[in-house]
């Protein structure tokens, strides 16, 4: 079985949040799996990767979006490094960019890159299994290959279309039409959804079948879904959820070359101290304290606007005796005063970016991991913290109910309600009661690492969807 997954990122290529590592794991346990052949296809981006690596040109066309002529050339990477198939598909002016997203022209960019895909495998003959369309970016695919004549070969290929976050679903006014490829247009009903092209309600309508990232978040979406709930509940019949997984060979607390100090399960407690007591050097906490901290983007979905009242209002409730460190950027606003409370506040520490080795570095050292989250479809950054012995406290929402349970009923996990700043810092206090209580924290560190969230299982749920 030949499946193409199509995506915007792919870790360790180009990274925003999540669906870069599902895209940079999944494929490579899929071909794990006996007579299975899984590929990514993605834009070309200026990065480091891109230029460390050998690439071969497989393809060299033409595509007309409107009245433009545009370039689309498709590069393999040579060594299957990634363990899967590379194509990168690379359109001057639009596939030549730093950065996946932030761009005035998102829309026409997008629509390039599903475009100059299907015009690659068509124009070459290739006919996958399963076309694995990933988030709205590559939502009108499945519309594509059925309505376009252009890709009249492909027409009956077998797509799936995977929501990682439905809060982004790459709505445009109807002029975009006149870029697309030309399309039947008595069916422009399955692109429109309340007066727009909305690409990500096409996928849930076109696609032969379509999944969420937890059962938790899939259950979510029919009562909240960015006005597609009705859509959501007409099309449950093709609905699955299936959860991440974690890459274990990249996460990896025992191997993972960005620690200070490695370690597993049996010396887990004498190495994160020794991690922590590095990672608090550094940044002038104090290690003897117990260290929360969040990473991530600084968005409201994530719960992120709560983070400077938690961090003033934790250190003067607790006087001082917690530290907190935060890793991300993403809103002015926010880090401007969070910026302000590194300068007041000596028991917290502030770094402002994406930083992957530090991330690592977090996981290892951390006590608790924050994550107040709004909405949270799956949710990764829990599952690396109890890989590496850090105890979650987290939303009980979409895919974090589905992953940490509360300690206080067996779980190894603190969870909380509502999403707000007292609700937060109350599950703080409970993690300070855990923290003290020595013989109680050590076992939840040893519970947490032991929990298999490998991309094993989540595979072969995949695979056995493709085959129905």
């Amino acid at each position: 079985m030949i499946i193409y997954h199509l995506s915007t990122e792919c870790y360790p290529v180009a990274k925003v949040g999540g669906l870069a590592d599902v895209v940079g794991a999944l494929p490579k346990y899929q071909n794990k799996i006996k007579d299975i052949d899984a590929k990514v296809v993605m834009p070309w981006y200026n990065k480091s990767f891109v230029h460390d690596h050998e690439f071969d040109i497989v393809f060299d066309g033409f595509i007309h979006q409107g009245s433009s002529m545009l370039q689309v050339q498709v590069l393999k990477e040579k060594t299957n490094a990634l363990g899967f198939e590379l194509f990168m598909v690379r359109i001057p002016g639009l596939l030549d960019r730093d950065n996946p997203y932030g761009y005035s022209d998102e829309s026409f960019q997008f629509l390039a890159f599903q475009h100059g895909a299907l015009h690659w495998l068509s124009a070459m003959g290739i006919r996958p299994d399963v076309l694995h369309c990933h988030d709205y970016h590559t939502g009108l695919v499945p519309f594509m290959i059925e309505h376009c004549p252009e890709f009249s070969f492909l027409k009956g290929v077998k797509t799936i279309g995977t929501i990682h976050n439905g809060e982004y679903q790459g709505m445009m006014s109807w002029e975009m039409a006149n870029y697309m490829p030309a399309f039947d247009q008595y069916k422009w009903g399955l692109l429109d959804w309340n007066g727009v092209i909305n690409p990500l309600a096409s996928m849930i309508k076109c696609a032969n079948a379509f999944t969420t990232v937890s059962q938790g978040y899939l259950e979510e979406l029919f009562v909240s879904f960015r006005g597609l709930e009705s859509l959501v509940r007409d099309e449950f019949g093709k609905a699955y959820g299936i959860i991440n997984g974690i890459d274990t060979e990249v996460w990896n607390p025992e191997t993972d070359p960005m620690l200070d100090f490695n370690f597993n399960v049996k010396n887990a407690i004498a190495q994160k101290k020794k991690n922590k007591e590095r990672l608090c050097k550094e940044y002038g906490l104090k290690p003897e304290l117990p260290l929360f901290a969040f990473i991530g983007r600084f968005a409201t979905e994530k719960g992120a606007d709560f983070l400077p009242d938690v961090v003033w209002k934790s250190i003067k409730q607790s006087y001082g005796a917690l530290n907190i460190m935060i890793l991300g950027s993403g809103n002015s606003y926010i880090e401007n005063k969070l910026k302000e409370y590194d300068y007041v506040y000596s028991n917290f520490a502030l770094d402002l970016g994406y930083k992957e080795h530090l991330s690592h570095k977090i996981y290892a050292s951390a006590d608790f991991l924050l994550m107040p989250s709004r909405v949270e479809p799956c949710g990764l950054n829990q599952m690396y913290s109890m890989r590496y012995g850090t105890v979650p406290i987290v939303r009980y929402t979409g895919g974090l109910r589905d992953t940490v349970e509360d300690v206080s009923t067996g779980g190894a996990g603190i969870n909380f309600t509502f999403p707000g700043v007292d609700d937060i810092i109350h599950a703080m206090n409970r993690a300070l009661l855990v923290y003290n209580k020595k013989g109680e924290m050590e076992n939840l560190i040893r519970a947490n690492m032991n929990f298999d969230f490998a991309w094993e299982k989540s595979a072969e749920k995949y695979i056995a969807l493709y085959k129905n």
